[in-house]
């Protein structure tokens, strides 16, 4: 389905008093938070062509394992096949369009929950009941429809847009910087997941968690943890940085007690996702913030340790998160979209300072940088 165009005058008012330039910048209006038309068009020049997190590759290192996803309306899977390949499809049946998997798990082929279609993991139709009574029907002419995979850094990423270049060519140095600070990451396992669903625009979850301005504030406990003095924070392209030290000293956090990781090291990835590695024992969590409509997200927050069952450490690090980082931060975007609503905001100045330091808030300008990108293509196609 064809998204509502955007026209230039739709863009011009959005990015009206933006500057590529932070220190005299206004942020983009607030319209695009709140109108339904803006998602429409997110969907289809963000969302379907980017590169997006499935999940991690200790799911499907074995021949005939499967795991299914939704992209903004996509139903999509990811399989490794019979010969050790990855392989990723829309995960729609060629005869009449229904949803041929559910969920994740092993398989040797893909039957058709409605007609018995019967389909091998490389996309290969094998065989469609009764198909001998037609005429001019071959079974090598029908395959599932492909899209774009790609294990990087351990994790597992599809890309709906055909022409996309790789996330490796796409994200410079990120796979570096990632791999320095997690070199464990291949080794870690999946042990938890956090979820919420937030009555805020993404784009406004997303503002939040690049700049720590807001956490003197806002995270009493957090900045005992993270060492905001050395707090910085670097754009790169379609990725930015942010890293502190944190974890050697007492805080009012979690126990940091014989911790073998001491950095607060985190990125975010346009134009959804967040990968993390915080204080504790060797660890990774990987955050989405996934649209619903124009007013509600909905978060999933994937943790991986060295052990698939959390210590007690881990679950108080957590429980902090869960109990006492999220709730302060989802009160605070959906304070800001309730503001958002009112004749008072429109658009608001960025906070920056020339060292980049976290208080800065030079990442969000660079995310809405790449918003307006993504509404210009869509009137320039």
């Amino acid at each position: 389905m064809t998204a509502t165009p955007l026209t230039r005058t739709d863009i011009d008012h959005i990015g009206r008093g933006y500057d590529p330039v932070a220190t005299r910048s206004s942020s983009i209006h607030s319209d695009c938070y709140r109108d339904n038309r803006f998602l429409a068009v997110e969907r289809e020049q963000v969302f379907h062509r980017t590169w997006q997190f499935v999940c991690h590759e200790e799911k499907l290192r074995q021949p005939g394992s499967y795991v299914t996803a939704s992209l903004q309306g996509q139903s999509i899977f990811v399989a490794r096949d019979t010969g050790g390949g990855l392989q990723a499809f829309y995960n729609v049946c060629q005869h009449r369009g229904h949803e041929l998997l559910q969920g994740e798990g092993i398989t040797s082929t893909i039957t058709c929950p409605y007609h018995a279609w019967v389909y091998d993991l490389n996309g290969s139709l094998r065989r469609a009941r009764r198909s001998e009574l037609i005429e001019n029907f071959r079974d090598n002419d029908i395959r599932l429809q492909a899209i774009q995979v790609e294990i990087f850094c351990h994790l597992v990423f599809v890309n709906l847009d055909p022409d996309a270049s790789t996330l490796a060519e796409q994200s410079g140095d990120l796979a570096q910087e990632v791999t320095t600070y997690a070199p464990d990451l291949g080794e870690l396992t999946f042990a938890h997941r956090l979820s919420y669903r937030l009555k805020a625009n993404w784009k406004a979850v997303v503002d939040n968690f690049l700049e720590c301005y807001h956490c003197p504030v806002a995270h009493k406990d957090f900045v005992t943890l993270v060492e905001m003095d050395t707090y910085q924070v670097k754009t790169h392209g379609i990725y930015s940085s942010h890293m502190a030290k944190a974890g050697r000293t007492e805080n009012q956090a979690y126990g940091i007690d014989n911790v073998s990781v001491t950095d607060h090291a985190v990125w975010y990835l346009w134009p959804n996702t967040t990968l993390m590695r915080y204080p504790g024992r060797g660890n990774f969590m990987v955050w989405r913030f996934i649209p619903v409509n124009a007013e509600e997200t909905y978060e999933e927050f994937d943790f991986f340790f060295e052990t698939n069952t959390p210590t007690d450490a881990e679950m108080e690090a957590i429980r902090f998160i869960d109990d006492v980082l999220q709730p302060e931060d989802i009160g605070l975007v959906e304070s800001v979209q309730r503001g958002m609503q009112t004749p008072a905001f429109n658009q608001g100045r960025y906070l920056v300072d020339p060292q980049g330091s976290g208080m800065s808030e030079h990442g969000v300008h660079h995310f809405h940088g790449l918003v307006l990108d993504a509404y210009r293509r869509a009137c320039n196609p």
